[in-house]
């Protein structure tokens, strides 16, 4: 039986302020090709996009009812509808920037608390990226981002029920994001640069890591962590 969409909770509504970014990791993907109907191939990723009533690697949980929610809204106002994009790797807000799309969401799908995905790569300037860094062997993953607030219940973060879905997104590997931050963290050479920009970087993400609350460090994390995927790309 498929789940039901129901109504934009109305706390929602009333307090937008409090609603805070936020993206999930996973990297239970494979890569697939198939064949089109003038001889082709198209490329696709596919594996676990989300799942619910779980504790993730962000020490949040889903509840069932919060997730299913938000993944019907989004099977009915963007997958049916052919507007169901991802970026190639996470913007730091939750709008889609069209000229950022590496791929297309296809289906979503729930498999006990698993929701299985499928998108296709697309031939724009990321999805040729994203196809170039497949065919070379690099392990991508994939990653959900919404909006909605988060609460402490019983020793644990849960979402809660005005989680909305913006899109899911081709991101590095996890461990990668880890790595970096462990690495300016302990004061790791490779972040500097002559021109002190990384120098300065690596201090400012320290001092502002060292000061984050438990409960919002994982999320603060990679936000430092695009910081410097951007810092790169501009030097």
């Amino acid at each position: 039986m498929p789940l039901q969409l129901e109504s934009i909770p109305k706390n929602q509504k009333e307090h937008p302020k409090q609603m805070k970014l936020i993206t999930e990791h996973s990297e239970d993907i494979k890569y697939i090709t198939e064949k089109t109907g003038d001889g082709s191939r198209s490329v696709y990723i596919e594996g676990i996009f989300m799942q619910a009533d779980k504790q993730n690697r962000n020490n949040r949980v889903y509840p069932k009812e919060v997730l299913a929610r938000a993944v019907e809204r989004y099977i009915k106002e963007q997958v049916m509808t052919g507007r169901a994009v991802g970026e190639l790797n996470h913007p730091e807000g939750p709008m889609i920037n069209l000229d950022k799309v590496s791929h297309r969401i296809t289906t979503l799908t729930w498999d006990g608390n698993n929701v299985n995905g499928k998108a296709q790569v697309l031939n724009t300037p990321m999805g040729q990226i994203v196809k170039g860094l497949i065919e070379g062997g690099v392990k991508l993953g994939v990653s959900s981002r919404g909006m909605g607030s988060i609460e402490q219940r019983n020793g644990q973060t849960y979402v809660k029920d005005d989680f909305i879905l913006s899109t899911v997104d081709i991101v590095q590997d996890p461990s990668a994001q880890d790595a970096f931050v462990n690495g300016i963290m302990e004061n790791v050479e490779w972040v500097m640069t002559k021109d002190g920009k990384f120098e300065q970087f690596a201090s400012n993400a320290r001092k502002k890591l060292s000061n984050t609350p438990k409960k919002r460090l994982a999320e603060e994390q990679l936000k430092v962590w695009n910081q410097f995927m951007h810092l790169l790309k501009s030097n």
